[in-house]
């Protein structure tokens, strides 16, 4: 069971990060905040003491707070950005931390962003995507293996992280996008492959008993429904048009 969750609130300048989107309507602060504050209040509803952090004029894209660090239930992992416009964001995360776990580090030339990182149980996949090397990988594995746990690495081919297309839901069961439905990695698990069109929705965030999961995507909450947890659905609009999602948004421990 997870007892806290660390967010941050996006800054005024949050639709200057990095994105690959390009959407005909520009990324709205004020709309951002309301959809950040009712992500806040679902983290709260399942059960977490919710840490609210202050912006980061300097980063915009600092309230994606889960790509700082990988915390288990021994260590919190400190992560070292892929992307270079990013690196700093982590420095303000460690002593928040360092208050609840003993801290570990990633170091360059690894790099490591958390949003390619998915817990299940005692094992760990880390996706190599364009955010995270094999060398910032191999030092994950390391230090998770020294605490009694187990890992792979999966090559993420598409998306931008490993969760933008894998999350676990419970009762082994992961939500795949169809471009990792067929990975030998995630074979021995049960899988709801959400339809093209709402591939997005792969980006759902377990927490206790509690499902979030991005609004307008019927098909797949239908499938998710069978699971038998309780769901709430959240408008996450303005956070997609920044390559963002639900998982991103929190470090939960």
């Amino acid at each position: 069971m997870f007892t806290h969750a660390i967010t941050r609130k996006p800054g005024e300048n949050f639709s200057q990060g990095l994105t690959t989107t390009f959407d005909s309507e520009p990324a709205d602060y004020e709309l951002m905040l309301k959809q950040h504050e009712a992500y806040l209040e679902a983290l709260s509803a399942a059960g977490l003491k919710v840490i609210v952090l202050d912006p980061q004029p300097d980063y915009p894209d600092a309230h994606f707070v889960e790509d700082t660090a990988v915390v288990t239930p021994d260590v919190a992992v400190i992560s070292n950005p892929g992307a270079q416009a990013r690196r700093g964001e982590e420095k303000s995360i460690a002593p928040v931390l360092a208050e609840f776990r003993k801290i570990e580090r990633i170091q360059a030339p690894g790099t490591l962003d958390g949003g390619d990182v998915l817990q299940v149980g005692s094992h760990f996949f880390i996706g190599l995507s364009d955010r995270t090397n094999p060398e910032g990988a191999a030092q994950l594995g390391r230090i998770l293996q020294a605490y009694g746990n187990t890992w792979t690495t999966i090559t993420v081919g598409a998306g931008l992280h490993f969760k933008s297309s894998v999350n676990y839901v419970g009762q082994n069961t992961l939500l795949v996008t169809s471009d990792f439905a067929a990975q030998q990695q995630l074979r021995e698990y049960d899988q709801l492959v959400p339809d093209h069109a709402e591939s997005y929705a792969a980006n759902t965030l377990l927490v206790n008993e509690h499902l979030l999961i991005p609004a307008g995507f019927p098909n797949i909450c239908r499938k998710l429904e069978r699971l038998g947890l309780k769901m709430i659905e959240l408008n996450v609009s303005e956070v997609r048009k920044m390559d963002g999602g639900l998982t991103c948004m929190s470090i939960r421990f």
